[in-house]
């Protein structure tokens, strides 16, 4: 398992990328009501982004790889990682998942989703060897403390009060995800109303979300802008 989670961990921006394009793709719809489906979709992928970014905000972790190979220069156990392990993993699978209801496709939940979760597993097996070899003793009595998927929301108020959530860091890191999983739903659901004869039916959800898309990709530009400007002056590695 840890020698299959290092070559994923190697390969994923070439190979889940890949995966996704079964989005494209015509499928049996998951229900009779695909919008219910897509409100359903957005708000489970949302729930994911809030886990994401309160850990990016809170106190973010440098161990994306070096050479796209697992790295970590220190074992961080503070702001969210004291209440999870892989808090952004968890993030990562709540917006596929997301997405994949929102894109009411039984071909990506079917396929996809088992996948994600076997490649997930696979690379945490991978950093949890690589963790356990570096820190020994330390990350074992973290593992004991702390579950590995799953947040505790004990003591979630303490580790709050305690911090200084960083914005700017936030959207540094987070500007490019964000804007290409807001984007997926919103083009898998202009799919699900050409698939469904709605395109020229329903002229007004259509103008609807394309203008929210207009209105994404101009917060993607300003968000983009003020980062290769330097007014966001946060250095960070892109999130896992």
């Amino acid at each position: 398992m840890v020698r299959i989670g290092n070559f994923l961990f190697h390969y994923r921006n070439a190979l889940f990328p890949l995966v996704y394009l079964l989005l494209v793709f015509k499928s049996r719809p998951l229900a009779n009501h695909y919008l219910l489906c897509v409100v359903i979709g957005f708000v489970v992928a949302c729930t994911g982004q809030l886990l994401r970014a309160v850990t990016i905000g809170l106190e973010y972790i440098v161990r994306g790889g070096r050479n796209r190979q697992v790295y970590a220069e220190d074992l961080v156990q503070g702001g969210m990682f004291a209440h999870c392990r892989n808090p952004l993993y968890a993030g990562n699978f709540l917006i596929l998942l997301g997405i994949g209801i929102a894109a009411d496709s039984v071909l990506f939940v079917a396929v996809a989703i088992p996948f994600f979760i076997f490649a997930y597993a696979a690379i945490i097996a991978a950093e949890e060897n690589y963790l356990r070899n570096k820190f020994g003793e330390k990350f074992d009595s973290y593992c004991a403390r702390v579950n590995r998927l799953l947040p505790s929301l004990s003591g979630i108020a303490q580790t709050f009060a305690g911090m200084r959530f960083n914005w700017r860091r936030l959207v540094t890191a987070e500007y490019g995800s964000t804007f290409s999983w807001l984007g997926a739903m919103i083009l898998v659901t202009q799919k699900n109303l050409w698939l469904r004869g709605q395109y020229k039916t329903d002229p007004a959800l259509v103008w609807a979300l394309w203008s929210c898309f207009i209105v994404l990709l101009l917060a993607y530009g300003t968000a983009r802008f003020l980062k290769k400007s330097g007014l966001l002056d946060d250095r960070v590695t892109s999130a896992s």
